[in-house]
């Protein structure tokens, strides 16, 4: 893959991107929460009871799924009996929210305000695997450079191998010149297998990154050039605004801020409209009489009622309430307080890595300088020592010399792709 395909597929299967996108969707039902008090709410209930009844006839119990009026009542018993009278009620309601005072439309705000904390918080995670795929990216490229210096320091080590063996065969050379390369030949076999394996390692860390499927990803072309840099006062400017984290941050402020609204508002007066409709009978003799005129005695519901009510309910005090509205307010301090270490850290994130970035910038071109150096070395000892004027040690310190020289670059190049990374992720652009 190249940078941006895998970019582009890390954001459609990583794994926590796909996990950030859930939670937002799952944030925006339940924003819905609050909204749904505007619809109306229909209930039914049917209830066949036994028990006493001195003053009282026609028994319910009060119910949540509608609102059932009081109708009736039994004579006073001067003397409480415990004989059981059988009471019936069915009925069906409708509440209807007609007046809320802004306290739905507060509940409804905080949700809101937390749909964006979370969005935010995608945005972070977004960062998070764009800077991770970056890396590792580059992490390919630089297992590559040092498995090709390893390969290229073996081949050549095997070449002075077979020129030391022809000296040694021929009587030219002592013996321990064909044992010095022999060990150096070893050495270098271990080097390029250690170096396909970074290889490997690096491919599959890419893999990972991106959710791919398979084991591995390997990378295509050349390594992408980084844009330049920005002045370090322009990025801290840009950084203050664009970082998703300063901007979670503030989110959550103000989703503090208005679910101690919402709270609150539980305590404003409330208006709703009712009707029911119900049948009902008590076995119970009513007032003044001495037997029951209900048919059925009291178990067949067979007595309509119907009502319609304009309800106005107010929560003039309600300690948990104010408790709960208070504890969210000091909640905001703490959001408050998140942010001020949120900024710090961010300044000193882009301060950090816009100096790793400097140094790596500035090494590199002495780190190509002593590529260049240590190859013109290297071609002065071979030609010495196919002269037989230079000895194996000589040859094996150049070629020492060159294969640290040209992993050390491979490195410094990965360090400087690296630092860029992690200065465009400290200041929320990218490359």
């Amino acid at each position: 893959m190249t940078l941006p395909d895998a970019l582009a597929y890390a954001h459609e299967h990583a794994p926590v991107i796909r996990a950030g996108l859930a939670r937002v969707a799952a944030s925006l039902e339940e924003a819905k929460v609050p909204s749904g008090q505007w619809l109306p709410f229909v209930g039914v209930t049917g209830q066949v009871l036994g028990g006493s009844a001195n003053n009282s006839t026609a028994e319910y119990i009060t119910t949540d799924v509608l609102d059932i009026p009081r109708i009736g009542g039994s004579s006073a018993a001067l003397s409480p009996t415990a004989k059981p009278y059988a009471s019936t009620f069915v009925g069906a309601g409708i509440r209807q929210e007609a007046f809320d005072f802004g306290r739905i439309s507060a509940e409804r705000a905080a949700a809101d305000a937390l749909v964006d904390v979370q969005k935010q918080a995608t945005s972070v995670a977004l960062l998070d695997v764009d800077f991770a795929v970056e890396e590792a990216y580059f992490a390919v490229f630089a297992a590559k450079g040092v498995l090709k210096a390893s390969d290229d320091a073996y081949v050549r080590a095997k070449t002075h191998r077979d020129l030391a063996k022809a000296g040694v065969d021929s009587g030219l050379r002592s013996p321990i010149e064909l044992t010095r390369q022999e060990a150096e030949l070893a050495r270098y076999d271990i080097g390029r297998i250690r170096a396909a394996g970074g290889v490997v390692i690096a491919e599959t860390v890419l893999g990972a990154a991106i959710g791919a499927p398979d084991a591995s990803v390997d990378v295509v072309g050349e390594a992408p050039r980084a844009a330049e840099m920005p002045a370090l006062s322009d990025a801290m400017r840009r950084a203050a605004t664009r970082d998703p984290r300063v901007r979670q941050a503030l989110a959550r402020i103000e989703a503090d801020e208005r679910r101690a609204r919402a709270i609150g508002a539980q305590l404003r007066p409330n208006v709703s409209l009712s009707g029911t409709i119900s049948g009902r009978a008590g076995g119970a003799p009513p007032s003044g009489e001495t037997s029951s005129t209900v048919s059925g005695a009291g178990w067949l519901p067979s007595i309509g009622n119907w009502d319609v009510g304009l309800i106005i309910e107010w929560p003039i005090f309600d300690g948990t309430i104010i408790a709960k509205r208070d504890a969210a307010r000091s909640r905001e301090q703490v959001g408050r307080a998140d942010l001020d270490v949120v900024r710090e850290q961010q300044v000193a994130t882009i301060e950090r890595t816009y100096a790793s970035f400097d140094i790596a910038r500035k090494v590199l071109p002495g780190l190509e300088q002593s590529v260049v150096a240590a190859r013109a070395n290297l071609d002065q000892a071979d030609a010495r020592f196919r002269a037989g004027l230079g000895t194996a040690v000589e040859l094996a310190d150049a070629e020492d010399l060159r294969a640290s020289a040209e992993i050390h670059l491979a490195l410094g190049q990965f360090d400087l792709a690296s630092a860029r990374a992690a200065f465009g992720r400290a200041i929320a652009e990218g490359l």
